[in-house]
């Protein structure tokens, strides 16, 4: 799981909003047959994206 850290507009999850702090992927995502794949959450976690920024991160367990 994921943290937003930087607000954007998924355009392969159906144009879905995630705000800064909600969780990537969205909890009924799957439900609506959107699973990111590893090159999609790599993008994401980089700035080679369409906005430029790291848009996500992983959530530290608290192990």
């Amino acid at each position: 799981m994921y943290k937003v850290v930087y607000k954007f507009k998924d355009l392969e999850d159906n144009n879905h909003i995630y705000k800064v702090n909600d969780t990537y992927p969205r909890e009924d995502a799957e439900k609506d047959g959107y699973i990111p794949d590893k090159k999609r959450v790599k993008e994401l976690m980089s700035k080679k994206n369409k906005i430029g920024e790291i848009l996500i991160q992983p959530i530290e367990s608290e192990d």
